[in-house]
């Protein structure tokens, strides 16, 4: 059994996870490392398809089968390696030790059970609870995740409630069994703005309740710098740089980072300033290099091997990592 650090919850080292597919086997996250501390919040950020959502169904083991497959590395979750325990051990520990929140609630709920059924399922598979005991902690657990009128709510179904409700609910599903680690994957995508203030600070309020760590995952960075300790940036499958919030804000290293800080709306601007943003589009999986695979938009001229060959992830601060490509880390 390997052994973190105590202030180590889950270690995640050289995940490789890849799909087989009818153009073959691709590879949509590659050798993602990184840390979730005790008690505090890792953001992963980055644009759709770079391997975010990816990355969380892997450390869950809920990937698609047969096609979705984890090639290499561990995932040390307090000292047991999730990605090669049996299946029957890792259905204790998903949803009881790690609970995910899914972006859309309207698909992570039955549209046919009862809000408090769904949330009584959870209890009763991780715990030896009566029927009325496990009644009584849902309706608890809606009330403490500001649903009002828990009783009755209890009894509803999920098209009964608003957006916001149901998000409430699949976060009182998540906590029910007291996890010690959350994995919330873009958790306020499908809610509107003033709805998604509300979701994280629930978010932030439970988590200093009950002392639980969270991977948040998200493409908003202002998300990121109100809400987390950590952030990883991820591009086409890897990470690209990795450091406390504080210091990723102050101080980008990687030209991918660069150009995401930049692209945010600044109150400041002059009426005729123009919103910054990144040319191109993310590759497809079937379009990845081995190399620098942000060179193409990087707007900066790489040497040859640099597309080629594989740049590995150096310690430029403490806990500051950025991908050593020259080039996309200069400045």
């Amino acid at each position: 059994m390997a052994e973190l650090d105590s202030d180590i919850l889950l270690r995640v080292s050289d995940l490789t996870t890849a799909f087989d597919t009818d153009a073959g086997q691709l590879t949509a996250v590659d050798g993602v490392s990184f840390d979730v501390r005790r008690g505090r919040t890792l953001g992963i950020v980055g644009e759709s398809g770079c391997g975010k959502s990816v990355t969380a169904m892997s450390i869950m083991r809920l990937l698609p089968q047969p096609m979705g497959k984890i090639l290499n590395g561990e995932v040390l979750f307090d000292g047991r390696n999730l990605a090669a325990v049996p299946a029957e051990e890792m259905r204790a520990i998903r949803g009881n030790r790690i609970s995910m929140i899914f972006q859309e609630p309207m698909t992570a709920l039955n549209p046919v059970h009862r809000i408090g059924k769904q949330i009584c399922e959870v209890l009763t598979q991780h715990n030896e609870m009566s029927p009325d005991d496990a009644w009584q902690k849902a309706v608890e657990m809606l009330d403490k995740v500001g649903i009002p009128s828990p009783e009755i709510r209890a009894t509803e179904y999920p098209h009964q409630l608003s957006g916001g409700m149901r998000q409430r609910v699949v976060i009182a599903i998540a906590l029910a069994c007291g996890p010690e680690l959350v994995i919330a994957d873009e958790p306020t995508t499908a809610l509107d703005v003033t709805i998604q203030a509300q979701i994280l600070q629930l978010i932030n309020n439970l988590q200093r309740d009950l002392g639980m760590s969270v991977m948040l995952i998200t493409h908003d960075l202002g998300v990121i710098a109100e809400t987390c300790d950590e952030v990883c940036v991820m591009y086409a499958g890897r990470v690209v740089e990795r450091a406390p919030v504080r210091e990723l804000f102050a101080n980008p290293r990687h030209a991918y980072t660069q150009g995401l800080l930049s692209s945010i709306p600044r109150l400041n601007g002059t009426p005729k300033s123009e919103l910054q943003t990144i040319d191109g589009m993310v590759p497809a999986l079937s379009e990845l290099k081995p190399g620098c695979r942000f060179a193409p938009r990087s707007g900066r001229e790489h040497a040859p091997e640099l597309l080629v060959e594989r740049q590995s992830l150096k310690e430029i601060a403490p806990e500051h990592w950025v991908e050593a490509c020259p080039v996309c880390t200069r400045g």
